[in-house]
């Protein structure tokens, strides 16, 4: 099933680094003839980056919006794409999920820095929590450790993808997004399972005559799988690659995308609890803190959302 992006929200909150995601906002939407909702959410609680700390409640908010909105149309230019521009008053995460089901979003691009340590365990991260609350996949463009202007000229393609696959029920969704992505740029696609010691050690068990035999059939197993999800028509138009990698899945995953200059990872997300959201995080937000490349996180629409529809 080919995926279409119909509505594409891209996010900025005016700094260099998060304008890194507009020229890929802009990129989509022109391949896809999408129309594009470039947002900025104001949080009244941060004031002072709008040096209008001293006015009117009303006012203040008044001349804030007046200065998103001149900045959103300074920052798309005379591009040829079909945008609107949204600047809504709201804490940012809520207001961008709320957002993309008002506008009935295909897809949200953002950026982010990545956050380790104290600073994510006090802070938390927006994109984190949009990961988890937006109702379609969201696209995180990893911004550089310093930050820098983003040009609207940059060219936006995605030559090798990569997907990730773990088997759950979740996975062939993000085949789907995956798949229909590189159909879109004709890229190459690279479709990748990772053996996790801790989710097989009951299955490499073997005494040491028995385990490398036991190793082959395995791999041949998982490879079988991997190559089954592929549905057939994919042929039609690439050769899709297989790997099977072995260890910690985001450190795998990232190490392979950096040694063969893959342009974007596609990942599912699942939820997790709180704490342990917290103190781990998922292989696709550590992905996101690490990858060399834009990060495409597909999360299932729960059912409750599907039948509210």
């Amino acid at each position: 099933m080919k995926i279409e992006l119909k509505n594409i929200i891209c996010t900025t909150d005016f700094s260099d680094l998060s304008n890194i995601a507009i020229p890929f906002g802009t990129a989509l939407a022109k391949e896809f003839g999408a129309k594009l909702y470039l947002c900025h959410v104001i949080d009244l609680s941060a004031v002072a980056m709008y040096g209008e700390g001293f006015l009117e409640p009303l006012e203040r908010e008044t001349r804030i919006t007046d200065y998103a909105h001149d900045d959103l149309r300074r920052l798309i230019g005379d591009q040829p794409v079909d945008w609107e521009p949204l600047v809504p008053v709201g804490h940012t995460a809520g207001e961008i999920a709320r957002l993309a089901e008002e506008k009935d979003a295909d897809l949200v691009v953002s950026a982010t820095q990545g956050r380790s340590g104290l600073k994510r365990l006090v802070l938390g991260s927006v994109t984190e929590r949009l990961m988890r609350t937006l109702p379609c996949p969201l696209l995180v463009v990893r911004g550089p450790e310093q930050e820098q202007a983003a040009s609207m000229d940059e060219t936006v393609w995605f030559q090798r993808i990569l997907v990730g696959c773990d088997f759950s029920s979740d996975s062939e969704l993000t085949f789907q997004y995956g798949l229909s992505l590189a159909q879109e740029f004709q890229s190459e696609v690279h479709l990748a399972h990772v053996i996790e010691p801790a989710v097989y050690k009951d299955l490499l068990r073997p005494s040491i005559e028995e385990k490398e035999g036991f190793q082959q059939d395995l791999r041949k197993m998982l490879n079988d799988r991997l190559t089954g999800m592929v549905p057939e028509e994919v042929h039609n138009w690439c050769t899709p690659q297989t790997i099977l990698l072995a260890g910690q899945p985001h450190e795998e995953l990232t190490k392979y995308a950096v040694v063969h200059d893959v342009d974007l990872i596609v990942l599912g997300v699942r939820g997790h609890g709180l704490v342990e959201t917290l103190f781990v995080g998922s292989t696709t937000d550590r992905v996101v803190r690490e990858a060399p490349c834009p990060v495409l996180s597909v999360r299932p629409i729960e059912k409750s959302t599907q039948e509210a529809h």
